[in-house]
């Protein structure tokens, strides 16, 4: 029997919450299968700051890195309450980053899907969503302004100022876009690159090595779309996307945009995938302001679990199940309460009820 080590970092807000739904699904799937998993939790973001003095602590830094891969919920605090941590130790600076540049996780797969039978759940209109929504965006994830170096100071004349740099070099875009590349061979052969190299210099550099990297790719058809006009169409047209490849920034604000499309982020898990190591989440935030009241959307989460599955574990049969069974839960006309639509007869159901739905659904797979 397979053993694997999975560190379940809880997160922030609703992150327990919807961490618990994933574990129950983990147990499930270690009872149908020959695999077993020692799941171990440990504190991260805004929670392990207030508890350890720091967002990353070293026992959980210690645990991801003897863990086979890394299950995290989301993190973060109202406005108000980041102002009770220090710059530098608030969740994404003092957490999401170093989590990132420690294991390299250089490629953010996060899919956008949502069949017909649930395309209700989308605020476009039918007529454009047609006959479903269903692409993927590859962000490069530690790359970036994101990453680059910062400086914040005042000028001579009193003046504040921050000065914040856009970095890639070829190694870091060719990479990423060989995963693109790869990734598109698996679908339709098409791949869509987002850039801004009307403005960016940046831009300019990537598009050279997307290009360069494409002949290698002689199957897969390129694309090149400004970042702006690609926002427009995921709203006007997203059926013409199946892969989109694109930087850090980039990423972060067009798969949220993917969110919108659907309805929710609550239906946007991701990969973050490095050479050596991996970790999955939801793409929303903690929602604190629904944290502890049973009624978080653990879809996202779970999905995430389905990720894992297939991409750490190779497990492929077991997360098509698992996809499956969370469709399966939404076709019987069940939905949580950030989906619910006015004058819909939708049967309302808390985080746990989902879940539990969810694992007797795979169980009959």
């Amino acid at each position: 029997m397979a053993a694997k080590t999975i560190a379940l970092l809880d997160g922030d807000g609703i992150g327990p919450e919807i961490t618990a739904e994933a574990e129950k699904i983990l147990r499930l799937v270690e009872s149908r299968n020959d695999i077993e998993f020692d799941l171990q939790h440990a504190p991260f973001g805004a929670s392990a700051y207030f508890s350890h003095g720091h967002s990353f602590p070293e026992e959980t830094k210690a645990l991801c890195d003897r863990a086979d891969a890394i299950m995290k919920g989301p993190i973060g605090l109202s406005h108000e309450e980041s102002k009770k941590i220090p710059v530098d130790e608030q969740p994404e600076r003092g957490a999401l980053l170093p989590l990132r540049r420690r294991y390299d996780t250089f490629a953010n797969f996060r899919p956008v899907y949502l069949p017909k039978g649930i395309a209700h759940f989308s605020p476009l209109k039918p007529e454009i969503i047609g006959d479903g929504i269903d692409f993927i965006i590859i962000r490069e994830l530690v790359g970036g302004l994101y990453f680059g170096q910062k400086e914040t100071g005042t000028t001579d004349s009193g003046k504040r100022y921050v000065r914040e740099t856009l970095e890639y070099d070829e190694d870091q875009i060719e990479r990423i876009a060989r995963v693109a590349f790869v990734t598109a061979q698996k679908r339709k052969k098409v791949l869509h690159n987002i850039h801004k190299s009307n403005v960016l210099k940046s831009s300019v550099l990537w598009n050279e090595v997307v290009e360069e990297v494409g002949q290698e790719y002689p199957d897969v058809e390129v694309k090149h779309i400004l970042v702006d006009a690609a926002a427009t169409y995921l709203c006007l047209n997203p059926g013409q996307f199946d892969v989109m490849v694109m930087e850090n920034m980039f990423g972060d604000i067009l798969s949220d945009q993917g969110g919108g499309i659907l309805g929710s982020l609550g239906l946007m898990p991701s990969a973050c995938v490095g050479p050596d190591k991996a970790y999955y989440e939801p793409s929303h935030g903690s929602a604190p302001d629904i944290a502890g009241q049973n009624i978080a959307n653990p879809y996202s989460m779970i999905g995430s679990v389905a990720m894992m599955l297939e991409m750490s574990f190779g497990m492929e049969e077991e997360a098509r199940n698992l996809w499956h069974a969370m469709q399966s839960v939404f076709a019987q006309g069940f939905t949580t309460p950030d989906l619910k639509s006015p004058n819909s007869d939708a049967k309302i159901i808390n985080t746990d009820a989902f879940g539990d739905l969810v694992a007797e659904e795979l169980s009959r797979s």
